[in-house]
């Protein structure tokens, strides 16, 4: 085994920073320190900057530089669209619904608000992990304020019907979001024909910095703001502006409009089903977690009964190959994912779970090694596990 290579395979949990990102951050820590909201010379120079990242994440998805809200990340922009919403609207109904699949920055603002006045119903999953706009259809009530369903789930890769289910609240006048942390950068994304009001961004999904995220918001919506103070960010999100990170996001977000111009989502499809393949064409008994067929062009994902994920996580560190088994966010826990149970899979086959993710610069080279690699680690970790078949 040739353990001097390394594979990173784990790019739904982080994306490494683009050098391209951190050369056009770097000024703005000790050259252009000033405030943005300060009048003299300093201020104008990072406002000018904050500006045009604002507009190039707003390329990305097709909205306006008004409708980015920068945030601390995926998960209070999350925050910000549930939380917002739900209470800006608690005088025209307080019903919610959310998908049981959901990344825990969505289930638990849900579960807050659950126990704060509102209720919220969980819609079930199919086996790939799909949400049935049908249900969605019948959950709808007259009191129903907000529907919140993940573009694409970080565990299993499954897509979701957005457009479907979107247009579904969009007819009964109900404001719908969507997380778009795994799908942006990576798919092509216009909101100008998608039917949703707000979508999750977060930069260190797509080769920038970690510590930033933004929420698109359409115009006209009233959010009522998580933070604060100064009013900033339209007055959604109080605090002075992380100029560095938000310069680092704007230019994350132009390489990653060029990628997908390029079609490099479509070569890293092509990888993907390599690997796909190859992991079930050797690996006896393994299965595909997720749609074959509608799944972000990156992502792979398998259960390997018998086995702990995180024991193959940890050979496959030795060998040089960084995955992961379930969410990088909850894998300190113990217990199996809430996606695989979801899915109707049992605790001890959950536990099995193995998720190999793909970036920009993997190559057919490095698919080709973790496929050669992974075999022979099953084999002794089923050799001894106490799990027979």
């Amino acid at each position: 085994m040739n353990q001097t290579r390394t594979v990173y395979l784990d790019n739904s949990a982080t994306t490494p920073v683009d050098p391209k990102v951190a050369e056009a951050m770097l000024p703005y820590f000790t050259e252009h320190y000033g405030n943005p909201n300060s009048l003299h010379r300093w201020g104008k120079s990072t406002r000018v900057a904050m500006d045009a990242a604002r507009s190039q994440v707003a390329s990305l998805i097709g909205a306006e530089p008004k409708e980015i809200i920068f945030t601390g990340g995926g998960s209070e922009a999350d925050n910000l669209a549930i939380k917002g919403a739900a209470w800006a609207l608690r005088e025209k109904g307080r019903h919610l619904i959310t998908s049981a699949i959901e990344h825990h920055a969505v289930l638990d603002a849900f579960k807050w608000l659950g126990k704060n006045g509102f209720e919220v119903t969980i819609l079930p999953v199919d086996r790939e992990g799909f949400v049935d706009p049908e249900q969605l259809k019948s959950a709808l009530r007259d009191d129903t304020t907000l529907v919140s369903i993940m573009m694409a789930n970080n565990e299993i890769g499954t897509i979701e019907p957005i457009e479907e289910l979107g247009a579904i609240c969009q007819d009964r006048g109900i404001l719908f979001h969507t997380d778009a942390v795994q799908a942006a950068g990576h798919l092509p994304l216009d909101v100008k024909s998608l039917p949703v009001d707000m979508l999750t961004m977060a930069a260190h999904k797509m080769y920038g910095p970690k510590g930033i995220g933004a929420l698109y918001v359409r115009k006209g919506i009233r959010l009522t703001p998580l933070i604060h103070g100064g009013g900033q960010e339209f007055g959604l999100r109080s605090g002075t502006e992380n100029v560095p990170l938000a310069v680092g996001f704007g230019v994350a977000a132009e390489l990653a409009s060029q990628r997908l111009a390029r079609g490099e989502h479509l070569r890293e499809a092509d990888l993907r089903d390599r690997l796909i393949r190859g992991v079930l064409d050797n690996v006896p008994d393994s299965f595909l977690t997720g749609s074959p067929e509608k799944r972000l062009p990156f992502h792979a994902s398998f259960c390997i009964p018998r086995i702990e994920g995180e024991a193959m996580v940890l050979r496959l560190d030795f060998a040089g190959i960084g995955a992961s088994s379930g969410s990088a966010c909850t894998s300190g826990s113990l217990d199996p994912s809430h996606v695989l149970l979801a899915l109707g899979l049992s605790h001890e086959t959950a536990h099995g779970s193995l998720r190999l993710t793909l970036g920009k610069d993997t190559t057919a080279e490095d698919v080709d090694y973790v496929i050669q690699t992974l075999p022979p680690i099953v084999k002794t970790l089923r050799d001894m596990s106490p799990y027979k078949a």
